[in-house]
């Protein structure tokens, strides 16, 4: 579910929702247009983002703070050919509320209309939301 763009004038930054099988990631800019989303294998995900680093000025990456965190920030710091500052999010209810941004993301159609959100299956991973909402808390702490 990439959704790549031309590379922005301005600074963008690198969501990461860290996992043990799979990793989401986003790249959004301060105008908080996404420019960048996808969900990888967790083995593929240092790679991905070195390659997000050739293509899209990453100012910082920020990252959630539970589950896998501690091991893959050491990671980051050790694996990356270019050392990134990482900034640690409050990870809190992010899926949750990854469930309702999909839907406003990619709306019901047809017959699934019909059905309670509550109710509808998600057909995909959804942890490059979750990367998406990681940056916006982290904007929205800068404006607090």
């Amino acid at each position: 579910m990439s959704m790549p763009t031309s590379p922005p004038d301005q600074p963008v930054i690198l969501g990461f929702d860290p996992g043990r099988s799979k990793c989401g990631l986003a790249i959004v800019g301060v105008d908080h247009i996404i420019r960048y989303q996808d969900v990888v294998n967790s083995a593929d995900a240092i790679a991905t983002i070195q390659e997000l680093q050739r293509k899209f000025p990453i100012s910082l990456i920020v990252m959630g703070d539970q589950t896998t965190a501690r091991d893959w920030r050491q990671k980051l710091d050790t694996d990356l050919l270019e050392p990134m500052r990482v900034v640690m999010v409050d990870e809190r209810n992010s899926s949750l509320e990854a469930r309702d941004r999909y839907w406003q993301m990619y709306p019901a159609t047809g017959l699934m209309q019909l059905i309670p959100q509550s109710f509808r299956t998600i057909p995909r991973p959804i942890d490059d939301i979750v990367a998406i909402l990681l940056i916006e808390r982290y904007l929205e702490r800068l404006i607090a």
